[in-house]
């Protein structure tokens, strides 16, 4: 069972639209997905339309100790989604568990979940004790990165932090990088890439996810990009992402 963090400390690179997309291309292709909203936004619960079932969720899993059985809700044939639940913001402020705080949803994934293809974790973009969560229950890290000129020096300082972790926790994680909201035809899109490309040559993904109007609007309709444009290059990029993470297809 691979689980996969979707991380990333800065706002505006697709860290949701690429959870909730990437989660629906992967349950296209029969493969069975968990997507956990780890966000107190609740923007992955929101965008999969999943909103009436706010009110619990992952939250109850974390502070509660209920099961991840009891909350969690089919979005789409071989889609579940584990919702954000109303109280999940309350996590950062709670000092009860002690040391294991950051170990709970790696427990109660390990200990609950044995049919599931692939665990796809939503991130807060904070690194509090959530974020914590995620990348202990986490075997594989996925980061969104737009074309622009800080997603270099963003990228650097997530992927030291992550090999520190590493190193502490004696955790090997896998690291992926996808390019979003790429524009092709933009000369610091490109050059972007290739210094990402370079530094990281082993952990870039073959598909980068073309900014797309339609990507934009379809959380607004509760629909994945495949439900609200199915001919869309936004959905076309997704579907080739989800095979490259099936297959690690990297960049050449």
């Amino acid at each position: 069972m691979r689980v996969i963090a979707v991380m990333n400390q800065k706002g505006g690179v697709g860290k949701t639209t690429t959870t909730m997309n990437l989660a629906h291309a992967l349950a296209r292709m029969k493969k069975k997905v968990l997507a956990i909203d780890l966000d107190p936004q609740a923007h992955l619960t929101a965008g999969l339309g999943e909103l009436t079932h706010l009110q619990s969720g992952v939250d109850e899993v974390l502070i509660d100790g209920q099961s991840i059985e009891s909350v969690v809700h089919q979005t789409r044939e071989y889609l579940d989604l584990l919702p954000a639940g109303e109280h999940l913001g309350e996590m950062e402020h709670s000092t009860e568990g002690g040391a294991q705080r950051g170990y709970k949803l790696d427990k109660a994934i390990h200990e609950q979940v044995t049919d599931k293809d692939f665990i796809l974790i939503d991130c807060p973009p904070s690194s509090g004790i959530l974020g914590m969560n995620a990348l202990l229950a986490a075997n594989e890290i996925l980061i969104p990165v737009s074309g622009d000129f800080f997603a270099l020096q963003g990228l650097s300082r997530l992927i030291t932090i992550f090999k520190h972790l590493e190193k502490s926790l004696n955790k090997d994680i896998r690291k992926w990088v996808v390019l979003t909201r790429f524009h092709e035809r933009r000369k610091l899109a490109q050059e972007v890439r290739e210094k990402i490309i370079s530094y990281f040559p082993n952990n870039v993904l073959s598909t980068h996810i073309r900014e797309t109007v339609a990507l934009a609007e379809s959380p607004g309709f509760g629909q994945s990009i495949f439900e609200y444009q199915s001919g869309s290059n936004g959905a076309k990029d997704y579907q080739a992402l989800a095979e490259d993470m099936i297959n690690e297809n990297i960049f050449h």
